[in-house]
């Protein structure tokens, strides 16, 4: 099978409607793809860019007679649900169809959801994304694959509706270690943006402008573009879960465990957010890490307080 086999007009299937999956969905929606789509809260499928496709009750009906699935789903659990729990897609996928999981899960899911597809001739790539939302409102996502390459080149027309940059490392399962790196450098960089604002902000400085001049040189990253103005402001718009980036370093500090690799940083930023979750902010973005310093005693934060 080719990638023309996925041109815009076939029928897809698209599973979790959140902060990435709806705006991935409208992207394919204006694409020109027939979509069915559900989420579990429900809500999100009958969302504007969402008009022309069709809400489903459940991940079987939204599979059957779909040429692709593609999953955007929380974690291991919430793909096994949808592909293998009561009413699931995996029994209503038809044979030469293909799964394209974005959904960022442990390496050893995504192999045992690849086998158990294969055994009704389905195949399964991982795909996992980055680039905030941002980048899945303007399809601009870094797509990280792991699956064959006829599999990956059967998605090809699909994953450049949603992606700038398509990446295949080998087998089912190498995307989401790729993914789990990822948000190693995640955590390293917004913890580092997080720390110098506190450290700006107790020298009050005028830190619109220490921004503004150090995101031009050595320092620039992309939490410091995209996440410092959240920072100074101390409101914290959702663009990546806080509590689904704490889930994504627990598979990146499992992975290093079954190495004998440590890896110190990591490690405190995952204790950083559990803290933070413990305090009710896993509903938050990333850079909520912001909250894990002190403020400085004259910011509008600290008054609020």
């Amino acid at each position: 099978m080719t990638g023309c086999d996925l041109a815009p007009g076939s029928q897809l299937a698209f599973i979790g409607l959140g902060a990435l999956g709806l705006p991935m969905a409208v992207n394919l929606q204006a694409a020109g793809y027939t979509l069915r789509v559900h989420t579990r809260s429900r809500s999100a499928e009958s969302d504007p860019g969402l008009v022309g496709s069709s809400p489903a009750d459940n991940p079987a009906a939204a599979a059957r007679d779909c040429a692709a699935l593609l999953l955007c789903v929380s974690d291991d659990a919430a793909v096994e649900s949808v592909l293998w729990g009561e009413q699931g897609a995996g029994s209503a996928l038809k044979p030469g169809s293909l799964v394209i999981d974005c959904s960022t899960i442990s390496p050893a899911a995504a192999r045992s959801m690849a086998e158990r597809l294969a055994s009704r001739d389905i195949q399964y790539i991982d795909a996992p994304v980055t680039g905030g939302t941002e980048g899945a409102r303007a399809g601009t996502l870094c797509v990280l694959c792991g699956g064959e390459s006829a599999a990956l080149e059967k998605a090809r027309p699909l994953l450049e509706v949603i992606g700038g940059s398509i990446h295949h490392f080998g087998a089912v399962g190498t995307g989401q270690q790729v993914k789990a790196i990822n948000q190693v450098l995640v955590a390293g960089s917004y913890a580092a943006v997080a720390e110098a604002i506190a450290l700006g902000e107790h020298l009050q400085l005028p830190m619109e402008q220490v921004v503004e001049a150090l995101r031009q040189g050595a320092a620039g990253s992309w939490a410091l573009e995209h996440r410092s103005q959240a920072m100074l402001k101390d409101i914290y718009p959702l663009g990546f879960k806080l509590a689904l980036h704490h889930k994504d370093l627990g598979i990146a500090l499992d992975a290093a465990l079954q190495t004998g690799l440590k890896l110190p940083i990591t490690e405190c930023v995952h204790q950083q957010e559990q803290a933070l979750m413990n305090a009710g902010l896993g509903d938050a973005d990333v850079s909520a890490l912001r909250r894990s310093l002190p403020a400085n005693p004259h910011s509008p934060r600290q008054l609020r307080e």
